[in-house]
């Protein structure tokens, strides 16, 4: 039953129940892996060249080439201020009223919750 095949990544001959990679721990695998690792700092694609160990290939990277800039991690998300007085809240996009053209929160949003003096069409079409 013993089927000689040949490794295409360390060279060894194994039979058919030991030539996958894992079932040999083969030790060039690392050859034939065709994934392309991404930096875990700025997420980007690292090329690695054939034979080329990928974890050296990364940790290369973050040493000299990364982008990462740790302050955008603490830019803030919420900066659309409400602007009905006496409201402190925030959010990520704007809401804008349709009939004053004012920023507010979602709570806010309604011409009859921020006492709308925009245009004088009624604020309900029911």
């Amino acid at each position: 039953d013993f089927l000689p095949l040949k490794c295409d990544a360390c060279g060894e001959v194994f039979c058919k129940d030991h030539i996958r990679y894992d079932d040999h721990k083969c030790s060039s695998a690392y050859k034939k892996n065709v994934q392309v690792p991404v930096c875990p700092l700025c997420n980007t694609p690292i090329p690695v060249q054939k034979g080329e160990i990928p974890d050296v290939v990364v940790g290369a990277h973050i040493d000299k080439d990364c982008k990462y800039n740790p302050a955008q991690q603490k830019q803030k998300i919420f900066t659309n201020k409400c602007l009905k007085p006496g409201c402190k809240r925030k959010e990520m996009m704007k809401v804008v009223c349709e009939q004053c053209g004012g920023n507010f929160c979602i709570k806010h949003r309604h011409p009859l919750d921020h006492d709308c003096k925009g245009s004088s069409q009624p604020t309900s079409k029911a």
